[in-house]
């Protein structure tokens, strides 16, 4: 082959490169053609797009713009008319005053000129007056002189004779009036009397005082009561003798009754009870030592009941012995009526009758809570005085007034009354007592016949507790070990019952149980 066919070949070669060259830009030129023709179509679209959303977002602005703008409006009118109607009504509160005042100051210029009117014919009428008196003075001193001198006598010599025929002229007037006074007084004291003492019972309403022997001891199953019980009875039998009150325990469903005619004795077993079962631990010892603290919370809330009931009465300074005693007056009963309500009603009734005689209310309230602090006795000593004069030994102790301390003492008519304040005491006591059903005998004897039989028991060597129970019909005796063997107890007991045979008078039988018991107590440290 030539050197030209090669170079054609070549030449051939290289111009169908070129030509496939310029091909492939021509066709890539077009390719990026189409491609740039789709982006701007693509780019247009989005425009579109864009402006489309952004005219919608422009629109719901403006809408939401409108809807607060009219919102702010409305809410600003709204503002606008309370304000104006406030506004309004200030001016027509105003209007209304400006027409009171201007109503007011002519009425109180027809008033000045009224009043100007009366001070002028007032003094009109002083001036006619005074001259009418010169007159008359005149007149007296002439008509004096012709009775000189036709009566021969001067005129301080006339008055004399005439002053003293007027004095017996006035004292026997005087002495028909206070006769007639007196009567009248006489046949009206009872009616006014009685008047008082029916508005001073009206006034003082009180409920009647109911006062029982039992109290019921609610508990959450009956499983309890076999843990009250005890082995063999052992913790009842404690709880008994540490309390001196009567545990029964039978059917009734959830509940225990306490039974003794002490109050204190029963409260004491309740709240010990109480805490026994709450903390669940219930033996002997633990039954002692929860009674033991028991006392003394009974102990400190006499104190606090006692400190109420004169502050509700308004009753100040009162000595602290005092207050205790009248505490301890919430256990304590007179023939059945409650003696601390029964204490409370009198006060009460007493102020009320003290103001409608106009003495002092406070002084009468007083000596009407105290009358009966001598029923709350101490000692056995003290039970031997009576009430009223054991009553009226304390408060003379504690400072109380002469005149609280005579009511006091003289409520029963055991002293003389010296103040108006004593036939007050005695008259209220009368009143609180007398209400329906507020006291019945046959349970305050029946209280005193227990104390009797406790006291009998008492009155022998060696006894350190007696508890009558079971409705007195059985006396349980606990005596010191120390001091009596077990050949004691038993002479003691029959001993017991043949003081009780001979000085008292019960139904039925008397059943004396004496009990002695001795404990080993050792300490482990």
């Amino acid at each position: 082959m030539d050197n030209n066919a090669i170079i054609l070949i070549v030449g051939g070669v290289v111009l169908g490169v070129v030509i496939g060259f310029i091909i492939a830009k021509m066709i890539e030129k077009k390719a990026a053609s189409k491609l740039i023709n789709e982006a701007k179509k693509s780019a247009e679209s989005i425009l579109k797009e864009a402006q489309s959303e952004g005219e919608s977002i422009k629109k719901d602005k403006i809408l939401q713009a409108k809807e607060k703008f009219i919102e702010l409006k409305s809410e600003h009118e709204k503002v606008i008319m309370s304000r104006d109607k406030k506004m309004a009504d200030a001016e027509k509160r105003t209007r209304d005053k400006e027409s009171q005042v201007s109503s007011e100051l002519s009425k109180n210029k027809k008033l000045n000129d009224s009043l100007e009117q009366k001070v002028k014919d007032y003094n009109h009428k002083l001036e006619i007056l005074d001259r009418k008196q010169d007159e008359l003075d005149k007149l007296h001193k002439s008509q004096v002189q012709q009775l000189e001198v036709i009566s021969s006598l001067s005129a301080e010599e006339a008055k004399e004779q005439l002053v003293e025929s007027l004095k017996g002229e006035a004292k026997n007037e005087a002495l028909s009036y206070v006769q007639n006074a007196m009567e009248e007084a006489k046949m009206t004291a009872q009616q006014e009397a009685k008047k008082i003492i029916i508005n001073t019972i009206q006034r003082i309403g009180t409920e009647e005082a109911v006062d029982n022997c039992v109290s019921v001891f609610n508990i959450e199953s009956d499983d309890v009561k076999g843990r009250i019980i005890g082995r063999e009875g052992r913790n009842i039998r404690a709880i008994e003798a540490a309390t001196g009150v009567e545990i029964i325990v039978d059917d009734t469903p959830e509940a225990i009754i306490l039974s003794c005619f002490d109050s204190v004795r029963r409260e004491v077993a309740r709240l010990s009870l109480h805490k026994l079962v709450t903390d669940g631990r219930i033996h002997p010892a633990r039954i002692e030592e929860i009674v033991k603290k028991t006392r003394k919370q009974i102990d400190q809330e006499i104190i606090e009941v006692g400190k109420r009931t004169v502050i509700d009465l308004g009753i100040h300074n009162l000595h602290p012995e005092l207050v205790k005693m009248v505490g301890r007056m919430k256990y304590r009963s007179s023939y059945g009526q409650n003696l601390l309500q029964h204490s409370r009603e009198v006060a009460k009734l007493c102020g009320v009758m003290a103001a409608e005689l106009g003495l002092n209310p406070k002084l009468a309230k007083r000596a009407g809570l105290l009358h009966d602090i001598g029923k709350v006795p101490d000692t056995e000593a003290d039970m031997e005085t009576p009430h009223a004069i054991l009553g009226m030994q304390w408060a003379e102790k504690f400072g109380e007034k002469d005149d609280v301390c005579n009511a006091i003492g003289a409520h029963h008519d055991e002293i003389e009354m010296k103040s108006l304040l004593a036939p007050i005491i005695q008259v209220c006591d009368a009143i609180s007592g007398a209400r329906p059903g507020a006291r019945r005998q046959v349970l305050d004897s029946y209280i005193q016949r227990l104390k009797d039989l406790e006291d009998i028991a008492f009155g022998f060597q060696g006894v350190k507790k007696a508890y009558a129970i079971q409705a007195g019909r059985e006396l349980r005796v606990i005596v010191e070990s120390d001091k009596v063997n077990d050949q004691n107890a038993a002479d003691l007991s029959f001993n017991i019952s043949q003081k009780i045979q001979t000085d008292m008078t019960y139904p039925g039988q008397v059943k004396v149980t004496v009990i002695r018991e001795t404990r080993a107590v050792n300490i482990a440290k």
